[in-house]
Order: structure tokens, then sequence, then C-alpha cells
């Protein structure tokens, strides 16, 4: 049991398999000084450290940490369910009796569906000239405003700078519908899932998480750098990974949910 002025964090849940080195000399949320350890139960482990009650979490090193420390535990294989930031206990019987005990048959059901499967993540972003350029380029309009507005003073042609503007912004969305299709049409049929979102700079393109199987990790990763190639010089592309299946928990912990095994006979 924590001792007093002391609860307990939790990172997620992996398999009992797990050894207690696994997770010795990770860094923790909360108190950089406390040892990161396995709580077994049932066949699963919680991931957990002690944090102190009376000092609030959120800050950005605590985000990063409780990231490093899940994605940790993804890069060495076996399967991890990610629990959601700044989940905290009272102890560790808490841990057991009530997490462990009452979350067992979800938990089992989440790690089977998730074993030899990785989240990886592409953020695509625009090189702003480039796009610039290809307005200018595609858009009769945009190429006469921009004349019209070549060499005016700044506090001269408001209505055509917002008209640009707007036709501006509208193209850059137009593209983006279309990239976004062509980078799933591209990555999807190396995963099992795929989850996207609109970034929310002015520049993005996507961020999309798509859970690859083991097996299909390398076919995925070639194709991102096909794609990119492709793009070069117009979007940068990032590619995080492996990282633990945050995007994904849910759905593979989803009890009579058929998606995740409706693909395991094309593994």
């Amino acid at each position: 049991m924590a001792e007093d002025g002391r609860a307990c964090y939790v990172y997620g849940v992996v398999t009992d398999d797990r050894p207690d080195e696994s997770v010795k000399d990770l860094p923790a949320v909360g108190d950089p000084e406390a040892p990161v350890t396995l709580v077994r139960q049932g066949g699963q482990a919680a991931v957990v450290s002690e944090v102190p009650v009376d000092k609030p979490l959120g800050t950005p090193e605590d985000l990063r940490t409780h990231a490093r420390v899940l994605d940790h535990l993804a890069a060495q294989g076996p399967p991890v369910l990610p629990f959601r930031f700044g989940t905290v206990l009272r102890d560790t019987a808490a841990v057991t009796d009530e997490l462990l005990a009452e979350g067992h048959d979800d938990f089992a059901r989440g790690l089977d569906r998730l074993r030899g499967r990785t989240q990886l993540t592409v953020r695509a972003r625009y090189d702003q000239d480039a796009v610039l350029r290809e307005v200018v380029t595609e858009q009769p309009e945009a190429r006469r405003l921009r004349d019209e507005l070549r060499g005016l003073p700044e506090d001269a042609g408001y209505e055509q700078r917002i008209e640009l503007g707007q036709l501006v912004m509208d193209s850059i969305a137009a593209k983006r519908s279309v990239d976004a299709l062509e980078l799933d049409r591209r990555l999807a049929p190396y995963a099992l899932g795929s989850v996207s979102e609109e970034p929310a700079s002015s520049d993005g393109l996507v961020n999309a998480s798509f859970l690859v199987d083991d097996a299909k990790r390398q076919a995925f990763e070639e194709a991102a750098e096909e794609l990119a190639a492709h793009w070069h010089g117009r979007v940068r592309m990032r590619l995080l990974g492996p990282l633990a299946p945050y995007d994904f928990v849910a759905e593979a912990t989803l009890e009579g949910d058929p998606t995740l095994e409706g693909k395991e006979g094309d593994e």
C-alpha cells in the first residue's frame, strides 16, 4: 500500500509475462525518483508508480513521461493497453481488487486483440510555399488577385486581400481532403484499422494513426517512404512508432466488436 500522502498512478495494463525488469529505470509521472513497477493480478499487470497527492499533475513533462513509459512498453513487443493521462487510484490494493479484478475480462480481450500489433502514426504537413505556388498556378482568380495586389501599400486593397485569403484557404482545404484520402489509400491496405484527424495548424494536412500487424510493419513503412518521396518538396511527413495503441484501445476492448477479428484471416 502507498505511504500516507501518496497515491498510485496507473499508466496502463500489460500481460503477466512482462518481466519486472521491463519497467526498471523508466521515468515516473509526478515524481522522477519514484520507481515504475508492475502490480500483478489474474494473469495481468498494471504499470504503476507512486505520486504525491498534494501535487497537481498535468505539466508538459508529466504528459511526455506518461507517453514515454507506454511507448517504451509498446516497443518491447508484448501488448499494452494504455490508460488516459491522469489515472490515479488510492493504492496498490485498489489496483488489484478494483481495477484489475473488475476490468479483467475487458483487459484480456483487448490484450489478446492487440498482441503482435502496434500503432504507427503519420503526421503530414504542407510546405506552405509549395502549396501556395500550386494554388496560384491552378486558380486563375488567385493569380489575378495576386497581380492586382502586387506593389500596393499594406493598407490598400483590403477587399482583394480578404478575397484572396479566402480563396487560398478554400483551395488548401480541397487539397487537404484529396491528399488525406491518398494517404489512406496508400497506407490503409497494410493496416488493421485507422483513425485520422485534421491538424489544428494552417499548414497541417492530416494526423493519421494505423494499427499495424507486426508481419506487415515493414511493408507499411516502405509504403510510407514511397509516399513521402512522391510528395517530396510539397509535404513533410513524419512516421512515429511503434507507439502504444492509444487510438485503438476502445475498439480492442469492446465486447462483441468483430472489427479487429474480421481481419485476422488476412494476417
